[in-house]
């Protein structure tokens, strides 16, 4: 049963792979990359990588096939590739695994001999690699190496740390494709990190003190963990160990803690004493009873860091480039196990409330934002017109959580998938780090984009939930609409790309030329003509016009040019692309495009009128949504009431409107019924099941 499950599983990863590769108009090797390189990032296997295929074969053999640098932790990220273009699912046996991860490391061992930096063409990836690890070797302090494999593991192997490379830290970890699968089906979670405490503490258990009191569905513990064991933790898994949201966070913006190191570093044993410790979660732990250290925690199941990943991070940056001495460090660590069935529900909560008081805002806590509901109702309702060609309209499915449109299909018959295709083609569907793509590429912010999807989507995150707050109606059907013309610009652009011969002949920075020549042209109708991209237009056509595509593809190769003729001295063309300096560049160039684009663009004032339109509408939505919504709550009022009180949370306002409420009057004034939405809005951010009247 297992079996087959596994390579129903395998004949959708391939329908995925060729489904990107016809997309973006690259081979087969490439898409590869981009579907493993997406799902690793997004689990905390490493940052955002770019696509750098080296490879020699020979007496000395290299290879490498995407990297990343994280400057701020001294961490360099590589990727190797083992594609296997056999439609059955084969075995990665010990010693081919072996073979590359040799192959990876002799490649950044040459990365630091000078006249093997010199001997490679400067607009190689080769050179591109390698010039970056040279020219910032003594920042790096640690080496994650991850292998990308559609083969499987006869034995799953854990991130191992495997020695040290050019004097450093190196750890090898593994994607098999039973480890892919296993994090597709995660569903916007990440693969359960489980820990053998004991093993990794020298055969040591964790003594802790119950926080929870008699049987129940919750458990808490308070544990000393020592810093030498967190650093080693964090060491070999990294950002896995965080919670979604905490790792969106720290991969984007946080750099290590300069008061932490200088107290780990300088004062240890003042450490525990000094630093708020973590907080954290499981969906179990092992614990046993021993004479030497009493009650002690010996396995954690899929432990996430919801509060101290900066703390965690700094650890291990003071122990690798510090060489801080970590044996007097001890952290607190508070840790709730919370049962499998309401991870989902319970830990975004914890994660929520733990962030109360640090840098970490409401945008950071995007996953799970009413914008991401909205987004998924107007995509499972709306159906786009149909495209030239096409009997019927179809739809396009929002991802709001990882793996949610295979599990849409998950139940069904054969017959019932085919339907469920037609309706929401696969070519369709688009997820939350692909609108932040989408959406700041048309605001003309394509240096942002280039910075990777995480540090993409939080700068997406804040602007929502700024706007959000302010007012949702702002994201009403017209938003989706144009989420969906972008969509078509943006994929049409991108294999347009892919395919053009110029391309082909010297590939590189595609992802750069693309959102670089989107941002150009519509910066250059808005400043030059006071006009924009209809996407209206292309909504109703679902289609790219010609004349746009004309337009793209005379831009297109320009932008390239640029991109690859850096200014002297830059000679990381991807470091650069993230630079307000290198928009600035592309942003003044002149190309020559008509002034004349008939239907296919609008003037911008015809879309401020487009957008007034659709706020009205939805505000009028709103309104009748939560008049319905008011209608269903007339015999709860007294049970809303008594939380509100409990709470402190009532005024004089919502008391009337609940008062009212309760007698069946929902005549209620503006005011009031603003104060009960204000005051429903405060109740659920407390957990509080409004409806339900059940507290989370």
């Amino acid at each position: 049963m297992l079996e087959a499950a596994n390579e129903t599983a395998f004949d959708e990863f391939w329908e995925d792979l060729v489904l990107e590769a016809g997309a973006s108009g690259e081979p087969q090797h490439a898409a590869f990359f981009q579907l493993y390189g997406a799902l690793a990032s997004e689990n905390g296997d490493c940052a955002d990588l770019i696509y750098t295929p080296v490879k020699r074969d020979g007496a000395k053999p290299y290879q490498i096939d995407g990297y990343a640098f994280d400057r701020d932790r001294g961490e360099l990220h590589v990727a190797i590739c083992d594609f296997r273009h056999d439609r059955d699912i084969e075995t990665l046996n010990a010693e081919r695994m072996q073979q590359l991860f040799n192959r990876a490391k002799r490649f950044l061992e040459c990365a630091i001999d000078t006249d093997f930096v010199r001997s490679l063409e400067e607009t190689s990836a080769a050179f591109e690699v390698a010039n970056q690890i040279a020219q910032n070797r003594d920042v790096i302090k640690r080496v994650r190496c991850v292998l990308f494999s559609n083969a499987r593991l006869s034995t799953r192997k854990k991130s191992v740390e495997a020695g040290e490379v050019f004097g450093v830290p190196i750890t090898f970890n593994v994607i098999d494709f039973l480890r892919y699968h296993d994090i597709q089906r995660a569903q916007g979670g990440v693969e359960p990190v489980e820990l053998d405490v004991a093993e990794l503490n020298g055969d040591m258990p964790l003594p802790c003190l119950n926080a929870h009191a008699g049987e129940g569905e919750y458990e808490s513990y308070l544990i000393v963990v020592p810093g030498d064991l967190l650093a080693r933790i964090y060491g070999i898994y990294g950002a896995r160990l965080m919670e979604q949201n905490v790792r969106t966070f720290l991969q984007a913006r946080t750099k290590a803690n300069k008061g932490i190191i200088t107290t780990a570093s300088d004062e240890p044993e003042m450490f525990f004493a000094y630093n708020n410790g973590i907080t954290a979660t499981a969906t179990a732990v092992e614990v046993s009873e021993t004479p030497e250290h009493g009650r002690a925690i010996t396995k954690i199941e899929d432990l996430q860091i919801v509060n101290g990943g900066q703390t965690t991070a700094s650890l291990l940056y003071a122990k690798d480039k510090q060489k801080a001495d970590l044996s007097k460090v001890f952290v607190q660590m508070k840790l709730s196990v919370v049962q499998p069935e309401r991870v989902d529900e319970v830990v975004p909560l914890i994660s929520r409330f733990a962030n109360t008081q640090n840098r970490i805002s409401e945008a950071d806590f995007f996953s799970s934002h009413p914008f991401h509901i909205e987004m998924q109702k107007m995509s499972r309702r709306m159906t786009a017109p149909a495209a030239e060609g096409a009997f019927a309209g179809s739809k396009w499915f929002y991802e709001r959580a990882r793996g949610q449109y295979r599990n849409e299909q998950a139940s069904r018959t054969p017959a019932e998938k085919r339907r469920f295709e037609t309706e929401f083609p696969r070519s369709q569907v688009f997820q939350k780090t692909d609108l932040a793509k989408f959406h700041l590429t048309f605001r003309a912010q394509p240096h942002v984009v280039s910075r990777g999807a995480q540090k993409c989507f939080l700068e997406f995150a804040k602007e929502i939930s700024k706007k959000w707050e302010k007012g949702a109606a702002e994201y009403n059907d017209r938003f989706f609409r144009w989420s969906v013309a972008r969509a078509l610009v943006f994929r049409w652009v991108d294999k347009m790309v892919g395919q053009s011969s110029w391309y082909q002949e010297d590939r590189g920075y595609k992802a750069n030329i693309v959102t670089y020549t989107i941002a150009w042209t519509v910066a250059r109708l808005s400043e030059s003509n006071s006009q924009a991209i209809d996407l209206e237009q292309i909504w109703k056509k679902q289609a790219v016009p010609p004349a746009l595509q004309d337009v793209f593809s005379a831009v297109a190769p320009r932008v390239a040019a640029i991109l690859k003729s850096p200014p002297p001295g830059v000679t990381n063309v991807s470091e650069y692309a993230k630079t307000q300096g290198c928009w600035a560049r592309v942003q003044g160039s002149e190309f020559d495009i008509p002034d004349d684009l008939g239907d296919a663009v609008v003037s911008l004032e015809t879309i401020d009128e487009a957008r007034k339109t659709g706020r009205a509408e939805r505000k009028i939505d709103l309104e009748i949504e939560f008049e319905r919504q008011l209608f269903g709550l007339v015999g709860q009022a007294g049970s809303i009431e008594t939380i509100a009180r409990r709470y402190r949370m009532l005024s004089p306002l919502s008391t009337r409107a609940l008062g009212k409420l309760g007698r069946g009057n929902l005549s209620l004034t503006k005011s009031e019924s603003n104060s009960l939405q204000n005051l429903f809005e405060r109740l659920r951010d407390r957990g509080v099941d409004i409806g339900g009247m059940e507290e989370a």
